[in-house]
């Protein structure tokens, strides 16, 4: 299992990293953790490059995360609402958790998108509500692909340190992926079970 992932990773290449990182900021739970920390090693091992790979997987963080500004900026409230009621306990959130963001958004302008990349938690939610907000189209994306491209980076160098680090233990390693995989998988499921929608909590 290790192996498998570092396998298909590298055999999806540079267009299935691009594809992954669509799908970390779209659908729950792909951790960009995993993906970008693999190609760092993918880097380490020579399989990959780092500028190529770095560019390519923030323009896939930067398009996953225009879907959710794109749904706010062009439903708006009205039709987001509904939305997010039946389908809140998919995407672990609920009306709430938008609406706080909303606030924490508003309270702190348009750089808060560029800093909410270094964040494990707020950094896909905080699209939502910028694009309720009409934030302006190019300065979301210039903000989102800036921020993402550090954490990005960062997270290639990491798994490159860790790589070289660990040259003689690959298969700690691999159950370090296996070990982050599983606790982004335990975590989502827990959310999931554990949600209570907004009208049951009102109702209480």
């Amino acid at each position: 299992m290790d192996k498998l992932i570092v396998d298909l990773i590298e055999q999806g290449g540079y267009l299935g990293i691009f594809f992954l990182m669509v799908l970390e900021n779209v659908i729950p739970p792909v951790p960009s953790e995993v993906i970008m920390g693999v190609g760092g090693l993918l880097v380490q091992r020579g399989s990959m490059e780092f500028w190529p790979l770095l560019l390519i997987g923030t323009f896939g963080t930067t398009v996953g995360n225009y879907a959710w500004y794109w749904v706010g900026d062009a439903w708006g409230y009205r039709r987001l609402a509904p939305f997010v009621d039946k389908w809140g306990r998919w995407l672990t959130v609920d009306w709430e958790h938008i609406a706080k963001a909303q606030v924490f958004f508003s309270q702190r302008g348009h750089w808060v998108v560029f800093f909410l990349r270094f964040s494990p938690f707020l950094r896909t939610i905080i699209s939502l509500p910028a694009g309720l907000a009409h934030m302006p189209k190019w300065k979301f994306l210039g903000f989102t692909f800036a921020g993402s491209l550090i954490w990005n980076a960062l997270l290639i160098k990491g798994g490159e340190w860790l790589g070289h680090y660990l040259e003689d233990s690959q298969h700690i390693i691999g159950w370090i992926i296996v070990g982050l995989v599983a606790l982004t998988v335990a975590g989502y499921l827990w959310r999931v079970f554990t949600f209570v929608p907004r009208a049951e909590r009102e109702a209480d």
